[in-house]
């Protein structure tokens, strides 16, 4: 299980997806545990922000040099969370 803050951003000006980018720590933790992925190098994760808990995956972006997971807009409406905001994160790979 990891647990982080991260704050949301927006892809794109007019994009509708939002992430998070997780802390270069936990992300080269999970890039060495995890030797087999899904396409694009997913992870299949479940995550906790407050009151929500879903399953989702999360992808290695160059961008970021890190792993960046989306946060779908039923979280962040019942979290009243939106982009430049500071969220903590609880997330556990899934088998």
């Amino acid at each position: 299980m990891y647990e982080f803050e991260s704050t949301l951003w927006r892809w794109r000006d007019d994009g509708a997806w939002h992430f998070l980018t997780l802390p270069e720590d936990v992300s080269d933790e999970i890039d060495d545990r995890t030797a087999v992925r899904a396409s694009f190098g997913s992870v299949k994760v479940e995550v906790t922000v407050g009151t929500s808990t879903w399953r989702t995956s999360i992808f290695p972006s160059k961008d970021a040099g890190a792993f960046i997971l989306p946060v779908k807009k039923a979280v962040r409406v019942a979290q009243d969370c939106g982009e430049g905001d500071r969220i903590r994160v609880r997330l556990r790979l899934e088998s």
